[in-house]
């Protein structure tokens, strides 16, 4: 269930009251940090607990806040492959350098905060900007060279999520997002609090921490990460069979399924002949321009493999020594 942001709810009244400091980060291992945001929804969870996280669904969110999270997939932060290990390596440099381009001084809040009347509500802010009558907090991001699209038409959504939910913990007027991209293209953004916004999205982490008391997984919402969460949740079947003929409502969801199978074979079927049309067209011709884009029909190198069937049938003995198992997952058949 992906939950949508409107600008309709009522202003809330009365001052913004100041976050409490809940745990003192100096010092504290990242494994006691995790446990303590296990405890609440955190500034990072807030667009995925409302379903609006390109890269974690609110099934996975859910599995991490109720100790479900073994078997899923984790980020090494100490793996220079990934854009985690970048973004904190040059969070400092961002800030550095935000300082550089605006004037505004800043400085580390080393405490995990949490809102004054929303236990549940926490946040980490990356810096507090010092002396400023116009803006309080400072969030850094890195993007690289595939994530920079996101960043085209301003803060990507779930970024803005983010820092609203900061400035909903905090009681704070306005935040700046300073990004750099592609590793050398430094932008910064101004995110004013909004009353509206910040109520709407009080009212739906709510919500979704609803599901995490009442220890009820919320519904997959069709997302690949929602597949993995399902997958890491579900490893294995037990051999049951489950009688829902009778059921209208997942009668009808099977309905559905079917219904969707169908005009996806239709169009894809369509899709073919549309790509095979053009390849005709083309013959040998490498590109084709037309007037909102093009194609590409090339020859990929040559690629050498290893023929494990004559492999198996000549030397059967180096196969049994070499041969490691791996553990099957499940698949997914749908009969008519």
């Amino acid at each position: 269930m992906a939950y949508a942001l409107h600008p309709s709810c009522g202003l809330v009244s009365g001052k913004p009251r100041a976050a409490l400091r809940l745990v003192k980060t100096q010092g504290l291992s990242r494994d006691a940090w995790l446990q303590v945001r296990q405890g609440g929804i955190g500034s990072s969870d807030a667009a995925a607990a409302l379903g609006l996280n390109p890269y974690k669904s609110q099934l996975q969110l859910w599995m991490e806040k109720t100790g479900r999270d073994a078997s899923l997939p984790k980020l090494d932060p100490t793996d220079d492959s990934t854009p985690v290990y970048w973004g904190a390596l040059l969070e400092p440099i961002v800030a550095t350098h935000y300082t550089r381009r605006t004037g505004y001084r800043v400085r580390r809040l080393n405490a995990v905060l949490q809102h004054p009347d929303h236990p549940w509500m926490l946040a980490n802010i990356d810096r507090e900007v010092v002396g400023a009558a116009d803006v309080q907090i400072l969030e850094c991001k890195t993007a690289g060279i595939h994530g920079a699209r996101l960043w085209r038409e301003g803060v990507p959504e779930y970024v803005q999520l983010q820092v609203m939910h900061q400035l909903a913990v905090t009681g704070k007027h306005a935040a700046d997002v300073a990004v750099l991209l592609g590793g050398q293209e430094l932008q910064v953004f101004r995110i004013v609090r909004d009353e509206q916004l910040i109520a709407q999205l009080i009212a739906l982490e709510q919500e979704f921490w609803g599901y995490v008391q009442r220890d009820e997984a919320p519904p997959a919402d069709g997302s690949k990460a929602a597949e993995v969460a399902l997958r890491a949740l579900f490893p294995q079947d037990c051999g049951a069979v489950l009688d829902w003929s009778e059921d209208s409502e997942m009668s009808g969801v099977f309905a559905d399924l079917l219904a969707v199978r169908a005009v996806l074979a239709q169009h894809s079927q369509l899709e073919a002949q549309l790509k095979q049309r053009i390849q005709q067209r083309m013959g040998q011709a490498s590109r084709a321009l037309f007037e909102r884009g093009e194609v590409s029909w090339k020859c990929s190198k040559e690629v050498r493999s290893l023929d494990t069937t004559r492999l198996i049938k000549d030397h059967p003995d180096l196969v049994q020594r070499y041969q490691v198992s791996r553990a099957g997952s499940r698949r997914f058949v749908v009969v008519e």
